[in-house]
């Protein structure tokens, strides 16, 4: 019982982060132009691993997306492959884990073999979490790193929603996996316990009767 709630736990809160990874890719806001040196803040500015945004004080938005992909900084592009990468590794986390939960029935197989395909989906979604965390990690020390620079002679930004979404999917896949793998350590001595007490039962019984004493023999003779 214990180890169907914690793959149940661990299912939801991966399942929460696959959809905070989704949301982060689509986002446009990993970062938004900085008002720290400008005069008039009547616009901003922000972009995002698609596109490029612009806004007005009349609340007029204006969005293109990037022409190019070569023409993209390497580190853009990266991110886009690690987040893409995460999502496909999400997906397959949350089928395998509802596979492997142990209220679920798929055919004849076994706990033990369930256990294998929730391990399997927890290992998935750490991996989906890690790829997301290098992501938004590396986008954001771009984003300070070209702030803080005196010689940086472009539009200077600050962090956006987006890395913010990412860094709570990345925390929330990381804890799911963790929890799927823990349930699947926790249900393992059971099953042991369980082979084996199989195992003892199959056998046949034997009864063993102590040897007759000699006050028993000479109550037999008289």
């Amino acid at each position: 019982m214990a180890s169907t709630v914690l793959q149940l736990i661990g299912l939801l809160m991966g399942l929460v982060g696959w959809c905070l990874e989704s949301s982060c890719t689509n986002s446009a806001v990993w970062k938004r132009g900085s008002h720290a040196e400008a005069v008039l803040t009547s616009s901003s500015y922000y972009e995002g691993l698609w596109m490029s945004c612009a806004s007005n004080s009349l609340g007029a938005i204006h969005c293109q997306r990037f022409k190019t992909v070569l023409g993209l900084q390497g580190y853009i592009q990266a991110c886009r492959a690690l987040m893409i990468i995460a999502l496909v590794l999400g997906l397959l986390s949350v089928i395998l884990a509802t596979m492997g939960l142990k209220c679920t029935k798929l055919g004849s197989t076994s706990e033990e073999s369930k256990g294998k395909i929730s391990l399997t989906a927890g290992v998935m979604f750490i991996l989906s979490g890690v790829c997301v965390m290098v992501a938004v990690s590396w986008y954001a020390a771009r984003v300070v790193q070209e702030f803080n620079d005196p010689f940086y002679g472009g539009q200077k930004y600050e962090l956006g929603v987006g890395l913010y979404l990412g860094w709570a999917a990345a925390a929330l896949a990381i804890l799911g996996g963790g929890i799927l793998c823990t349930s699947f350590k926790s249900s393992a001595p059971v099953q042991t316990r369980a082979q084996s007490y199989n195992y003892s039962a199959s056998q046949p019984q034997k009864i063993y009767r102590s040897a007759p004493s000699e006050n028993t023999l000479s109550k037999a003779y008289v």
